[in-house]
């Protein structure tokens, strides 16, 4: 019952990345957040700046059968074809998260690769979208 959560680029930042739209709630606070939201499920927390370790974490959630998998694509949701690939091949539970409202920002960040190809998406709950997220996934795992 392995859970993923997956961070990308620039998410090592948070507490300090433009306050006034990410807050000042670092990663690590995010990551003891969602294993406390967890429980007993294991969780494997993840964040990287690099586009192939997204993917390949992905695959890894894959092949290790995991129970669902949450996915902060950061900036890769609205560029990166081969992410969108990757989780379309992940057939258990998938939510994208996003802590600010990407539809109430900048062009450039209304149109995510990423939404077609999961179950549910939230934006705009902050930091405590990832409770939230944890929350919902373990809801839609059963």
């Amino acid at each position: 019952m392995t859970l993923y959560i997956l961070n990308g680029p620039n998410l090592n930042r948070l507490g300090k990345r433009e306050p006034e739209i990410y807050g000042h709630t670092t990663l690590a606070e995010v990551e003891a957040w969602s294993r406390d939201a967890a429980g007993d499920h294991p969780v494997e927390f993840r964040q990287t700046n690099a586009e192939y370790q997204l993917i390949d974490w992905v695959h890894e959630a894959i092949d290790a059968k995991a129970a669902g998998l949450i996915i902060n694509p950061a900036g890769l949701t609205f560029t990166s074809v081969p992410v969108m690939d990757a989780l379309k091949m992940f057939s258990a539970p998938k939510i994208e998260l996003h802590i600010s409202n990407i539809h109430a920002r900048e062009a450039v960040y209304h149109r995510s690769l990423v939404s077609p190809v999961v179950t549910a998406v939230i934006a705009g709950l902050g930091p405590n979208g990832y409770r939230v997220a944890v929350r919902a996934l373990l809801d839609l795992i059963g």
